[in-house]
This record gives structure tokens, sequence and C-alpha cells, in this order.
């Protein structure tokens, strides 16, 4: 599949983007794809992982946590992983 024909993937959402991965792992697992076109939807799956993870990623850095005051009133925030 040529490069261009992945343009779209760069504006799907996540949902959308793993939706289309899971079709992908089925038609390749069943086997009955040709071989060039196996080829092609499994470079159209990695380019769709990439975009996944970019995303995932994305979203792991904007997740914080609200740090509270001694009186429980939210003071800030910080990494929900604690790092």
């Amino acid at each position: 599949m040529a490069e261009n024909t992945n343009e779209d993937i760069k504006a799907m959402s996540f949902e959308r983007a793993l939706e289309e991965l899971e079709t992908i792992v089925q038609k390749l697992e069943s086997g009955r794809a040709p071989l060039q076109e196996s080829i092609a939807i499994y470079e159209r799956g990695e380019a769709l992982k990439a975009h996944c993870d970019g995303l995932l990623k994305t979203a792991e850095a904007r997740i914080e946590k609200i740090t509270l005051s001694r009186d429980g009133k939210p003071n800030g925030t910080e990494p929900l992983d604690g790092q």
C-alpha cells in the first residue's frame, strides 16, 4: 500500500483506528488474503498501531492526579504515576 494511502490514519480517533486494526488482524489470521494484499494490509496495520501508540502516549501525558491540601481543597496536580 502506498504511503500516501495511510494519510487518513492521522485524522482517525483512537477508537476508529483500533477498530480497523482489529479487522486487519482478523483478516491476516484467517489466511485468506493473497500475499500482496496481506503485505499491504500488514503495512497499514503497522501504521495504525503506531498511531494508536502515539495517541495513548499523548493521553497518558495529559492525565494528572489532583492533590489536596490538609483541609481537602485542591492545591495542584502531580503525574498520576507519581513520577
